[in-house]
């Protein structure tokens, strides 16, 4: 493979790449070597319009753009000579001759790159005498998306993504010279399945999301990795952190998931992590539902299945695993049913549209590792449970439900014994005779298998607000009240994944 040297850096890099690519391969863009960029992107087209990636290459009389300059066998690349400064301090100034002097109340502010950029790379004062021209300011573009046109560079990497990604191409450069503009075609919007997309790679706050428009200052937020688990793709993203509040999705890299990309719908369940969950356990009597601590509703679930166990034995209990549950939640929900002697048991997987690009048909985030550690299909449990054969049933989440597996809780009406552990209110929870909290996958330790059968991590980015645990710390308790061998004391996740391992 060529070698080449970047700034007294010798680097191996297969041929055929450019000297931003092989930058960015090898971890060094803007990480020890910095080259400014604008319209380049590591996974759109190479433009090459914006100038600013110029560098200083031994034997070649100008200076040449990175991002479309291949490299050679024996190359040596100059990143900071004084011709390459002077040169990106010229191309901030024409960039910056119309941009309005607006950061303090643009949403891009504290991460955008025309600010690091032009405190980099920009002069202190204008050399121009004439009024910036005046564009259009908050345009709809389509259902999520403002466009402020005075703040656009024309780095035109809004235009390839709509047409290289999600192929609607719905974007383009309208009139020429220093007239052009972004606009939509005539007739059309904005509007495809990964349409926010565009605020991300926007250097610039010319695009910015509906959603997260004037929501909070970026400085604030911490951004915690995490995986979104809307589906079985598993995308990786950050997660913008404040007060104990989720506030975004953005995308986080993973060229092995989903790139650099995740799909509106995606981005938007966040929003999941506080509306509609269930805040409370509760135990239901005669006189209807009693909130409860969540160890004594766990400690009356043991009561209930004990009963069903001493008089019809394991073969008249079934468990339902949840989708959305981790893979330590899971070994924990099959250890217990291990140790009770329980056969029958499944999981429903919710499912829907799909495309060839990240969303997949089913709709949870951990289905493939739940099939992993054993449970089948959730129709052959329920079936059991409609044929009078299973008398008390252990469920995790409402997936039944949005699977269409149950048509109606009132299917369950006759069972001597329904525990369900969820993290968001449901009919189920209404007919259960023990409801308990739990965790979603932004609030515990856990890791989730997806579609490719890759295992990725989650860690607690926020703190549920009232009294919840993991499904795996619930059922540990289950194990310990019903006297079962293999649990005592406390769950430890630690200890657990090394036993399990």
């Amino acid at each position: 493979m060529p070698k080449i040297s970047v700034d007294d850096r010798v680097l191996e890099v297969p041929e055929g790449m450019t000297i931003l690519q092989a930058l960015d391969a090898a971890g060094l863009l803007m990480n020890g070597v910095d080259v400014p960029h604008y319209c380049w992107h590591p996974k759109l087209s190479i433009d090459g319009s914006c100038r600013l990636c110029q560098v200083e290459i031994e034997g070649m009389p100008k200076l040449q753009i990175a991002c479309n300059t291949l490299v050679q066998d024996g190359m040596v690349v100059r990143t900071t000579t004084e011709r390459v400064t002077k040169a990106r301090e010229g191309v901030m100034e024409l960039l910056l001759v119309n941009h309005p002097l607006d950061c303090p109340i643009c949403d891009q502010a504290g991460e955008c790159k025309l600010q690091d950029y032009a405190y980099e790379y920009g002069a202190l004062e204008s050399r121009t005498r004439e009024p910036r021209r005046a564009l259009k300011k908050r345009v709809d573009l389509g259902p999520t998306i403002v466009f402020d046109q005075e703040r656009c560079i024309l780095c035109r990497r809004c235009v390839r993504f709509c047409r290289e990604v999600p192929g609607t191409g719905e974007l383009g450069v309208v009139n020429r010279g220093d007239r052009s503009v972004i606009e939509t075609f005539p007739g059309t919007q904005l509007e495809n399945d990964y349409s926010m997309n565009v605020a991300d790679i926007c250097p610039v706050g010319a695009l910015t999301t509906k959603d997260f428009r004037f929501k909070i200052r970026v400085w604030f937020l911490e951004d915690v990795p995490g995986i979104c688990t809307g589906c079985a793709n598993g995308c990786n993203v950050h997660l913008g952190v404040a007060n104990n509040r989720v506030y975004r999705y953005v995308p986080r890299r993973n060229d092995a998931v989903n790139q650099t990309w995740i799909c509106d719908e995606g981005r938007l369940s966040y929003k999941e992590i506080e509306a509609g969950r269930l805040r409370a356990a509760s135990v239901r009597g005669e006189r209807g539902a009693v909130e409860v601590s969540v160890e004594a509703a766990l400690a009356e679930a043991a009561a209930r299945l004990r009963g069903v166990l001493e008089s019809r034995g394991p073969g008249a209990v079934g468990v339902l695993a949840s989708p959305h549950a981790t893979n330590e939640d899971l070994a924990v929900l099959r250890r217990l049913a291990d140790a009770l002697g329980v056969e029958t048991r499944g999981v429903a997987v919710p499912v829907g549209r799909a495309d060839q690009l990240l969303i997949k048909a089913e709709k949870a985030a951990n289905a493939e590792g739940a099939r992993r550690l054993g449970f089948g299909p959730a129709a052959a449990v329920l079936d059991r449970v409609r044929q009078g054969a299973v008398l008390a049933l252990l469920v995790l989440g409402h997936d039944a439900l949005d699977s269409g597996d149950l048509a109606s809780p009132a299917e369950l009406a006759g069972l001597a014994a329904l525990v369900v552990l969820d993290t968001h209110q449901s009919p189920l929870h209404l007919v259960a005779h023990v409801a308990v909290p739990t965790r979603v996958a932004a609030e515990k330790h856990g890791t989730l298998t997806n579609a490719a059968g890759l295992v990725q991590a989650v860690q607690p980015a926020v703190e549920p607000a009232f009294e919840a645990w993991s499904e795996a710390e619930a059922l540990w308790r289950l194990g310990v009240l019903l006297g079962l061998e293999g649990f005592a004391g406390r769950f430890d996740p630690g200890a657990f994944a090394a036993a399990a391992s």
